[in-house]
C-alpha cells in the first residue's frame, strides 16, 4: 500500500499523536525543533493544558488510619479525602459495605437534581398515607391524622436527612422515580462503587429473611414476625446481605462523591448550599463523628445503622464533610460493614478518625492544587 504524506499524518493522529510517525515508516522533516513537512497549512499546535499536581497523601495520617482499622478488626472501610488538594487516605476504601441510611443521601441528590431541572419544587405539596409507612425509625408515623399527613417535599427531605426517617425517604424515593432513577443519577455522575438498593421495606425484610408484607409497618408486627423465624434462616439472610450488600458502597467512592458535592459538581450552587446546610443540621449520630468535631469546625453528615444479630450489626456508618475554620474541608467516610465490637467502640473508631484529620490539619499548611 502506498501512503501519501497526508494519509500518513491521518494514521499517526489516529494512533494518538505525531510521535508514532517514525513507527510507520514516515520520516518527518524538522525545522527549529518543529515538525513542518507533514503538517497541513494553517495547522495550529494545541495549547498544552495545565498539569494537575498529584499531592501525596500525608504519611502520618496514612499510618494512623491504617493502624485504627487494623486494630479494630472486622469488615471496615475508611476514607479521608482532602477536598482542596485532592489526596485521599483509604483503608479498604474500595470494598462495598452496607450503607443502610447513608443511602438517603443519594435519594436527596437525585431529588435536588430534578429540582435544578425544574421538574420538582421543594415547596411542592406531597401526601404521606399509612400505605407509605415502612419500619424501624419513622417518627413521621405519629403525624398521620386519619391515616394521612399533608406536607411538602422540603419537609420530607429535612426529615430524611436530619432525622433519618425511613418513611419520609421512601416516599421521596417514589416521588423521584424509584431506585432506577437514583442508580441512574449515580451512574450519570460517575460516582463509582455505589449502589442504591430496593428501598427500606424490601431491604430490611430481605436482611431479616422475610418476604415483605405491608402490615409489618404497623406497630411491632415486623419484630414479632422476625422473632418467629428459625435462627438459621435469619442468620443465613443476614450473612448473605453483609457479604454482598444490595445497597453496597465503598468508602472511597462515598468520599469522592462528597468532595464533588462540596465543589459544586453535582448540583446547582443553590441546591448544593441548601443540602450541605441541611446535613450540618442533622440530629443523628451525636456519639459518632460529631463527638470529635472541635469548636469552630463544621460537620455535614449522614449516618446509617442496620439490623443487629448476635452482637453484629449489618452496617454502622457515618459519612460527611468536615470543614475547618480556615475553610479547608475533608470528605470522611467510615463504613463498618460487619463486626462484633461493642457499639461504644465503633463510635470511638469514628471519633478517632475525625480527631486524626483535625490533628493533621492543624499541623499542615495548604498545598496548591494546580501548577503550569
Amino acid at each position: 500500500m502506498v501512503l501519501t504524506r497526508f494519509s500518513v499524518l491521518e494514521r499517526a493522529l489516529t494512533l494518538g499523536g505525531l510521535a508514532p510517525l517514525a513507527l510507520i515508516g514516515a520520516a518527518p522533516q524538522h525545522q527549529g525543533g518543529r515538525i513542518t513537512e507533514l503538517l497541513p497549512p494553517g495547522y495550529v499546535q494545541p495549547k498544552q493544558q495545565p498539569r494537575e499536581v498529584v499531592v501525596p497523601a500525608p504519611t502520618p495520617l496514612v499510618v494512623d488510619i491504617d493502624r485504627l482499622v487494623t486494630d479494630f478488626g472486622g469488615k471496615v472501610g475508611v476514607a479521608v479525602k482532602s477536598i482542596d488538594t485532592g489526596w485521599m487516605v483509604a483503608k479498604n476504601g474500595d470494598v462495598p459495605m452496607p450503607q443502610q441510611s447513608v443511602s438517603k443521601l443519594w435519594v436527596t441528590l437525585t431529588l435536588l437534581d430534578q429540582v435544578d431541572q425544574g421538574r420538582i419544587r421543594l415547596d411542592d405539596p406531597i401526601t404521606v398515607t399509612k400505605n407509605d409507612l415502612t419500619l424501624f425509625h419513622q417518627p413521621i408515623a405519629s403525624l398521620l391524622k386519619n391515616g394521612v399527613y399533608n406536607t411538602t417535599v422540603r419537609d420530607l427531605v429535612r426529615r430524611a436527612m436530619t432525622m433519618s426517617d425511613n418513611t419520609a425517604n421512601d416516599r421521596l424515593l417514589r416521588h423521584v422515580g424509584g431506585p432506577s432513577a437514583v442508580n441512574a443519577y449515580i451512574k450519570r455522575h460517575s460516582l463509582g462503587a455505589i449502589k442504591f438498593g430496593p428501598g427500606e421495606r424490601l431491604l430490611q425484610s430481605r436482611t431479616a429473611g422475610l418476604p415483605w408484607r405491608q402490615d409489618y409497618a404497623m406497630g411491632r408486627a415486623f419484630y414479632a414476625a422476625r422473632a418467629k423465624l428459625p435462627s438459621n434462616v435469619r442468620q443465613a439472610a443476614f450473612n448473605r446481605y453483609v457479604a454482598d450488600p444490595i445497597d453496597g458502597a465503598a468508602a472511597g467512592s462515598i468520599a469522592n462523591a462528597l468532595a464533588k458535592l462540596q465543589r459544586g459538581e453535582l448540583l446547582s450552587p443553590a441546591s448544593t448550599q441548601w443540602l450541605i446546610a441541611t446535613m450540618e443540621s442533622s440530629r443523628t449520630g451525636h456519639a459518632r463523628f460529631r463527638a470529635s468535631v472541635p469548636p469552630g469546625w463544621k460537620l455535614g453528615h449522614k449516618t446509617g445503622t442496620g439490623q443487629d444479630l448476635m452482637g453484629r450489626t449489618a452496617g454502622f456508618n457515618d459519612v460527611g464533610i468536615l470543614t475547618a475554620p480556615d475553610g479547608r474541608s475533608y470528605a470522611v467516610a467510615v463504613m463498618i460493614g460487619d463486626t462484633s465490637r461493642p457499639v461504644r467502640e465503633r463510635q470511638k473508631l469514628m471519633q478517632n478518625v475525625v480527631a486524626r484529620v483535625v490533628t493533621y490539619h492543624d499541623s499542615e499548611k495548604p498545598q496548591p492544587v494546580l501548577a503550569d
